[in-house]
């Protein structure tokens, strides 16, 4: 398995790191199921850009702990704190079932939702997890490895590969790379959960506040509950009531 230099080391090059096996394909399949479980009468997409053959799952955290110890996965936090630093959050995270006939999604980049002038320093990075295998038939993620140095949108003649992958595999790639989902041409729909995480002091995607209750928040584990904003970002960004929000749970 790679370690957390080599991932790096992918993401400053490429933009982008595929690590296959992360966990037994029998584990990823089974969350599969699970998931498939969740999305059973979710609508498809609202637009082109969630696909109109794509159904998504949001709210992952208030719905199962399936996806609880894949979040933690220490090669997963250990790659992201060298890229985002020491104190970051979970941000957008998506369980996404492209269907047959789903055509490729625009290339964008994930950061581009937050209006921060460039240069800067990498402020999200996802990790995409594949509970199926990954192909370029079946809709596997298209990126163009090295354009998180770009500031402008790629040319359209620029080189691009397909993020195919077994299994019990995962992509990190960083919100710079310029990516987007692929044409599923197959019979099958193809499931995957794009995990976002960003920087502690940027809003988060998604209000996991308000979508996780209390009740769950206290039965998670603590490092779990920081990512999803029981937690301050240095000095005192995030407090409740002048304390640490952890305390809110204590009463």
């Amino acid at each position: 398995m790679e370690t957390v230099d080599e991932v790096v080391q992918r993401l400053d090059a490429d933009g982008y790191a595929i690590v296959e096996g992360l966990i037994p394909r029998d584990e990823a399949l089974a969350i599969g199921v699970e998931l498939r479980r969740l999305l059973d009468g979710v609508p498809e997409g609202r637009n082109f850009f969630e696909g109109f053959h794509t159904r998504r799952l949001y709210a992952i955290y208030a719905k199962t702990r399936i996806l609880d110890s894949l979040t933690l996965h220490p090669l997963v936090l250990g790659s992201l704190e060298r890229v985002l630093g020491p104190h970051f959050q979970l941000s957008g995270p998506t369980g996404i079932e492209i269907g047959p006939g789903e055509e490729q999604q625009i290339l964008h980049r994930d950061e581009d939702i937050y209006p921060v002038p460039r240069p800067h320093p990498q402020l999200v990075t996802n990790v995409m997890w594949a509970f199926d295998d990954f192909t370029e038939a079946n809709g596997a993620t298209r990126v163009i490895p090295g354009s998180q140095h770009m500031v402008e949108q790629p040319p359209d003649d620029a080189p691009m590969v397909f993020a195919e992958m077994p299994a019990g595999s995962a992509m990190i790639y960083v919100g710079s790379v310029w990516h987007g989902g692929g044409a599923n041409t197959t019979g099958r729909t193809r499931l995957g959960a794009a995990i976002e995480y960003a920087v502690g002091w940027l809003r988060q995607q998604e209000n996991h506040l308000v979508s996780v209750t209390p009740d769950i928040m206290r039965t998670l584990p603590k490092r779990l509950r920081e990512l999803l904003g029981y937690n301050i970002y240095p000095p005192f960004v995030g407090y409740v009531d002048g304390r640490h929000p952890e305390r809110v749970l204590e009463t």
